[in-house]
């Protein structure tokens, strides 16, 4: 094998992209390259490794031992080198690299929760910082925030990962809702009895299963959602009742179109949490964008502490 500091670091980040994407089909697409070039650089890239780095054909494509100890190396080589370039540009006053940046969905018009605010606070004109975005239930940025794929998370987290700090960021308000067409849609309150509940269909968030049939004290579920998009789409549909944030479901309240039920009993807060890794390679990013969410958090929290007293 020939001295790592001779291979094109090109070839490398053909090859995670080949193993990010599972085979060559999708590499395609997010490399913009043909599969005759694909096989070449990987081709070349074995060459100099000595060795093959996975298994391909028609129906598989999966890496070998070689292939999984070299994927690890190149990501971490990959980190080193961010990390790098992120010291010199501190160095010269300016700042650089990349922020991986992951919120749970449904919180993109919240406006305590203003992810499109906090990243125009935080990020200058001319700026060289390449954003980093993604979307993901609770379950999912826990996951990834653990895993290191991300630096910093924002969404309804549960746990605690070692490595990982949290700050508690916002208590998001839930209502219960029925649709148009829903049985209980016209029905008072005051008129809703233990026998209507139990025989309503319950939606659940599959990663709060428990926890909605808590809040709601009912028995089962009669549907499981993921995203909240797709509990507004369940709700709406006039056959389910469901947890929603108040905020997301809004729009559709206005128009007549979802009514909050048994608001005095069955609401609640779900609180927002921001996970962050205080050593990851964009220490520096993910301390500024920190500051930025934590200020925005205190104007919030002032502004509705003044609401409050101008109404009492």
């Amino acid at each position: 094998m020939r001295r790592l500091d001779n291979i094109d670091i090109r070839l490398l980040r053909v090859f995670t992209a080949l193993a990010d994407a599972n085979g060559f089909a999708e590499a395609q697409i997010s490399l913009n390259l043909s599969q005759s070039t694909l096989s070449t650089h990987l081709a070349d890239l074995e060459k100099r490794l000595g060795g093959r780095l996975c298994d391909r054909g028609r129906q598989q494509f999966k890496l070998t031992e070689l292939g999984k100890v070299t994927y690890e190396a190149s990501m971490k080589l990959f980190r080193d080198l961010e990390e790098f370039n992120q010291r010199v540009s501190v160095a010269n006053g300016n700042l650089a690299g990349r922020l991986r940046i992951g919120v749970c969905d449904g919180i993109f018009n919240t406006p305590q929760l203003s992810i499109s605010r906090a990243i125009s606070e935080f990020l200058p004109a001319d700026s060289e910082i390449f954003i980093d975005l993604v979307l993901g239930t609770a379950p999912e940025l826990e996951r990834r925030i653990a895993d290191g794929e991300r630096d910093i998370v924002v969404g309804p987290l549960s746990q605690r990962v070692a490595g990982v700090e949290y700050v508690d960021y916002y208590a998001e308000p839930h209502n219960l809702y029925c649709g148009r067409g829903h049985p209980l849609f016209t029905v008072p309150d005051d008129q809703i009895d233990r026998r209507d509940v139990e025989a309503a269909r319950f939606s659940v968030r599959r990663y709060r299963h428990f926890d909605d049939l808590y809040y709601f004290g009912h028995s089962r579920a009669g549907a499981s959602i993921e995203a909240m998009e797709a509990q507004v789409m369940l709700v709406l549909s006039g056959r389910f009742i469901g947890f929603l944030p108040t905020h997301l479901a809004q729009l559709w309240v206005s128009k007549g179109e979802l009514r909050p039920i048994l608001e005095k009993t069955h609401s609640f807060d779900s609180t927002h949490t921001i996970g962050y890794r205080r050593q990851s390679v964009g220490a520096t990013l993910v301390n500024r964008f920190l500051e930025v969410l934590l200020r925005m958090r205190s104007e919030t929290f002032h502004g509705e502490a003044s609401s409050r007293r101008r109404w009492k």
